[in-house]
C-alpha cells in the first residue's frame, strides 16, 4: 500500500471494527443535531418549512461521505460535520424543489406529504432558496476549516457541484428527456450530473479537508463517480419494483412519466448485473487507501440493497 495516499500518520491507524447500521445512524443523529441548531426557533412560516425539509426521516448518506472521508485522512469528526451539514441543506433544497409541480409533481417524500403539500408551493420554493444559501453561509465559517484558503476551495467545488454545470443540469437534462429515448451516454451524463455531482462532492470535500494527495483525492473521485451511478441505478430499480409504502415516494413514476433509465436501456436483469459491476468499481478504487476506507466500501454496498 502506498503511504503518500495518506494524511499525518493514519496509515500507521488501523480501522475498528465496524456495524455500518449502527455508524450510518450515528452520523445521521449528529448531522440532525447540527441541522437542527442552525434553525433554533421557527419563528415565521418560512422557518417552520425550512425546518421541515430540513429535518425530516432521511439516511444523511451524503454526511455520512464527507465524515468518512474525511476520517481517512486524520479529519476530526465534529471538523467534518460541518461541510457535511452544508451539503444536506443543499440535498434536501434539491428534493423540495424536485416534488413541485412543475418539476416532478410529488405528493409523497420520506413517507410525509411534501414541503409544497405541508405548506404551499411559494413558500416551498422559498425554502429550496434559503436551505441553498444556508449551505454557503454555512461553508463560510472557521469551524468548517481555520484555513481561508480550504474554505474558499470547498465553497468553489460545491457551487460547481450543485450549479447550472451540475445537479441544475442535470435537473434540467432530466425534465427535457421526458418522453424520449436517451443512449446509454446520454443517460450516464444526466445521472451523473443529477445524483453524482453530490456525491463527488462529498468524497471530494474530504479529501480537501485532509490535505490529501492527488493519487488519494483522484481514489476518492473515481470511487464517488462509480457510487453515485449505483446509487441512482438501484433508485431506479426500487422504483421500478418496491412499492408506495416501503419506498415512502411515489413508486412506478419513473414509467409512467418517461424518464430516462437504465432499467429504460438495460431490461431489470441488466440493470442488476450493471449495479453489481459498479459496486466492483467502487470497491476497487478504494483499494489504495486501505483499511480505514472500509466504511465508505460498506456504503457501496449498502447502496446496492438498500429497500428504500
Amino acid at each position: 500500500m502506498t503511504k503518500t495516499l495518506r494524511h499525518g500518520d493514519a496509515a500507521s491507524r488501523q480501522a475498528k471494527p465496524m456495524n455500518f447500521a449502527d455508524e450510518l445512524e450515528r452520523i445521521a443523529k449528529l448531522t440532525e443535531r447540527k441541522l437542527d441548531a442552525l434553525i433554533p426557533v421557527a419563528s415565521t412560516r418560512l422557518g417552520e418549512a425550512m425546518r421541515y425539509a430540513l429535518l425530516g426521516p432521511g439516511k444523511r448518506l451524503r454526511p455520512f461521505l464527507v465524515v468518512s472521508s474525511a476520517r481517512v485522512f486524520g479529519v476530526p469528526e465534529a471538523q467534518g460535520l460541518e461541510t457535511a451539514a452544508a451539503l444536506e441543506c443543499i440535498h434536501c433544497y434539491s428534493l423540495v424543489h424536485d416534488d413541485l409541480p412543475c418539476m416532478d409533481d410529488d405528493d409523497l417524500r420520506r413517507g410525509r406529504p411534501t414541503t409544497h403539500i405541508a405548506f404551499d408551493e411559494a413558500t416551498a420554493v422559498l425554502v429550496g432558496d434559503g436551505l441553498l444559501t444556508l449551505a454557503f453561509e454555512i461553508m463560510s465559517r472557521p469551524e468548517v476549516d481555520p484555513d481561508p484558503a480550504i474554505r474558499v476551495e470547498l465553497v468553489s467545488l460545491l457551487a460547481q457541484a450543485a450549479g447550472w454545470h451540475g445537479m441544475v443540469l442535470g435537473q434540467a437534462l432530466d425534465l427535457e428527456a421526458e418522453g424520449r429515448s436517451l443512449n446509454m451516454d446520454e443517460t450516464l451524463r444526466m445521472q451523473a450530473l443529477k445524483t453524482g455531482a453530490l456525491f463527488k462532492f462529498a468524497c471530494e470535500a474530504g479529501a480537501v479537508l485532509g490535505r490529501a494527495k492527488p493519487d488519494a483525492r483522484r481514489a476518492l473521485l473515481d470511487y464517488a463517480t462509480a457510487l453515485g451511478q449505483a446509487f441512482q441505478l438501484a433508485d431506479d430499480l426500487l422504483d421500478a419494483q418496491s412499492t408506495t409504502a416501503k419506498l415512502g415516494k411515489t413508486a412506478a413514476k419513473d414509467a409512467a412519466r418517461g424518464k430516462a433509465t437504465f432499467i429504460a436501456l438495460l431490461g431489470i436483469d441488466g440493470a442488476k448485473a450493471k449495479l453489481a459491476g459498479l459496486i466492483r468499481d467502487a470497491e476497487s478504487a478504494l483499494a489504495p487507501l486501505g483499511a480505514e476506507a472500509e466504511p465508505l466500501a460498506e456504503a457501496a454496498r449498502f447502496v446496492a440493497t438498500r429497500e428504500s
